[in-house]
């Protein structure tokens, strides 16, 4: 049991070692390969980030992987990251492979039940997010957005319904 509790000095150090070389790396592959890299702008970053928080946690602390096993599993990871994202950028048809399509659940005050059911989310999971944004009633909602990070927006107003610009919706279905 005591071993679960304390450690030696050496293991101390080894430890105190491994999480400063790791620090270093991910400030280095940050730095190559930009803060999106921590975002969650699709599910496949969000997928990415934990992944990587993952190898980096195991990695500073345990034996296995090795320092070097962990520092290479990182980089292949930051490459991976940054190679779909370019490809996202550069090719349509690998953006929509990877990327899930935002979806109306409510529009113009109005629930889209369907859509709520294809999606997987509940009337009190919507009504929820409608106390966070401050709506008080259903007809301050011009759309509510479940966007491709799972996220939900709602989109309201107290009254000014006509400074809503439609393209705020562009790719929503």
């Amino acid at each position: 049991m005591s071993d679960w509790i304390y450690t030696n000095w050496t293991s101390a150090t080894a430890i105190a070692f491994g999480v400063i070389m790791v620090y270093i790396l991910m400030v280095g592959l940050t730095r190559l390969a930009g803060l999106r890299s921590f975002s969650k702008m699709s599910p496949f970053d969000f997928a990415m980030t934990i992944a990587i928080g993952s190898v980096l946690a195991s990695t500073a602390v345990f034996k296995k992987p090795a320092l070097v096993d962990g520092a290479i599993a990182l980089t292949v990871m930051f490459a991976l990251q940054y190679l779909v994202a370019y490809l996202r950028k550069s090719n349509a048809g690998f953006a929509s492979l990877i990327n899930n399509q935002p979806r109306i659940l409510m529009c113009d005050g109005e629930i889209d039940y369907k859509a709520l059911a294809e999606t997987k989310v509940t009337e009190n999971d919507l009504i929820a997010k409608l106390r966070e944004a401050n709506v008080f009633n259903f007809a301050q909602v011009r759309a509510v957005v479940l966007e491709t990070t799972g996220d939900i927006s709602v989109l309201h107003s107290s009254d000014d319904r006509e400074l809503f610009e439609d393209r705020i919706l562009k790719g929503v279905n």
